[in-house]
């Protein structure tokens, strides 16, 4: 048997779906990682009680100032988040809403992605080692370099390794510090030509830089306008595409000569 529905239960009636659909929506996990400014090490020195670059084979400097490598930290790739916390991340300026797949592989269980993390990572200490001993000219000298670096993977130290391996044996080249005594921070992958490849996360790492205590920060120039976006007070950027021109760059905020790229 059939009965005829008032306008106001049809209403309610087709409603219900509706409700049920935006309620599942709000509590559904969605393919997002929460990520927020991560921890800041000085390559020049140590981290956790261990130096971050140990060199053999080869005299080594006494250096001032600090070369921090930033990072991010990120949800791990099996925690739930759903829409709250995404229209939550999207208003605070020290979280950042980022798609999973771009901080971590898809479809890779948490033990695979520490270790690619981690291969990534050694593959980056290989390349920053042979593009500072490249830029040096002292690739066939026999020097030995060993970088540690607790609990960081992937790529994105490379360029501030590499500057860490030329301060430590040639530092600006005439005596001096490439840091000025300054604490430069950065971020940016490398490889052994000195080409230095973009990252993610540039405007958390930034934040994490000003935190703690950079005034200087190298930046892959094809992340200028993402540098710029939520840039800290007191933090200058400064563009590079190459080890090179990274060197360059901070023997003229050195020595106050020549001219300083800008964002």
């Amino acid at each position: 048997m059939l009965s005829r529905l008032t306008r106001s239960q049809a209403l309610a009636v087709c409603a219900a779906p509706v409700v049920a659909l935006l309620a599942t929506a709000v509590f559904a996990p969605l393919p997002f990682s929460m990520a927020q400014p991560g921890l800041t090490a000085n390559v020049l020195g140590e981290n956790r009680g261990t130096e971050v670059i140990t060199i053999s084979g080869a005299p080594v400097r006494e250096t001032t100032g600090q070369l921090r490598m930033t990072t991010i930290e990120a949800t791990s790739p099996d925690t739930r988040v759903d829409l709250p916390d995404v229209v939550g991340g999207w208003f605070d300026t020290d979280r950042a809403v980022m798609p999973r797949d771009s901080v971590y592989p898809s479809g890779d269980s948490t033990e695979e992605i520490e270790r690619y993390n981690q291969r990534q990572m050694k593959e980056s200490q290989d390349e920053a080692t042979a593009a500072a001993l490249n830029h040096l000219g002292r690739e066939d000298e026999g020097i030995e370099v060993t970088l540690r670096l607790a609990d960081v993977g992937g790529p994105s130290a490379g360029l501030l390794f590499s500057l860490g391996i030329i301060d430590k044996l040639d530092g600006d080249g005439n005596g001096g510090d490439l840091t000025g005594g300054r604490i430069i921070a950065g971020t940016g992958t490398i490889d052994a030509a000195g080409k230095v490849g973009a990252v993610g996360g540039v405007p958390l790492k930034t934040q994490a830089a000003r935190r703690d205590g950079a005034t200087v920060f190298l930046v892959p120039a094809a992340e200028c306008s993402a540098a710029r976006a939520e840039l800290p007070e007191g933090l200058r950027l400064v563009p590079v595409t190459t080890l090179r021109g990274a060197v360059d760059a901070l023997v003229s905020l050195e020595k106050g000569t020549g001219k300083v790229p800008g964002c």
